[in-house]
């Protein structure tokens, strides 16, 4: 099995699933108010969350892993706070390209938690992790996850106007990107 994955920032633990957190997997990927941008992503049974976590475990022991989400959880409580991660897309000559996710739960929007993880997220990417370029988007109207986009020093590559249905009408979605070379240049 590869290193089991865990990092620190000021306020929080990011950390590889274990076999013990299949609870709090659950509990998070089935919230309606947390899923509600990610509905495609949300659980609707025990069964189904079972198969996509013990898929996310098996994934993490391979040597061409492409899941790299963490649990996100406070420091000192050891209270859930959400998930984080990217998938790798490709893998290239000159690094991955990995597509960005995150989601919380929302009593913690608002706190700056997302951005202090999406920044130790890309720190390991592209330090440690052979990243290239990280893409991720949101929708328009979903103006807290931008937020993150933009202080993490993502660049706006795309606006989708009504390009995706959601809850009951088309809406617009923007896509953001960060180059390793963008992120060296910032930090």
């Amino acid at each position: 099995m590869k290193d089991f994955l865990s990092f620190e920032t000021e306020r929080l633990v990011l950390r590889d699933y274990c076999e013990n957190d299949f609870e709090s997997y659950y509990r998070l990927r089935s919230d309606s108010k947390t899923m509600y941008y990610l509905q495609d992503l949300e659980f609707h049974s025990v069964e189904e969350a079972r198969s996509d976590f013990d898929f996310v475990l098996d994934d993490m022991k391979s040597p061409s892993r492409k899941f790299y989400f963490f649990h996100i959880e406070l420091k000192g409580s050891n209270e859930q706070v959400g998930s984080i991660g990217y998938t790798v897309l490709n893998n290239t000559p000159v690094g991955k390209i990995v597509q960005l996710g995150y989601f919380t739960y929302p009593k913690f929007w608002g706190n700056g938690y997302v951005s202090e993880a999406v920044n130790k997220v890309l720190e390991f990417a592209f330090t440690q992790n052979d990243v290239y370029r990280v893409t991720t988007g949101c929708l328009a109207e979903n103006k807290g996850s931008e937020r993150v986009m933009q202080k993490s020093g993502m660049t706006k590559e795309a606006e989708h106007k009504d390009y995706e249905w959601h809850d009951g009408k088309m809406k617009t979605r923007l896509e953001y990107r960060l180059l390793k070379s963008e992120w060296k240049k910032s930090v």
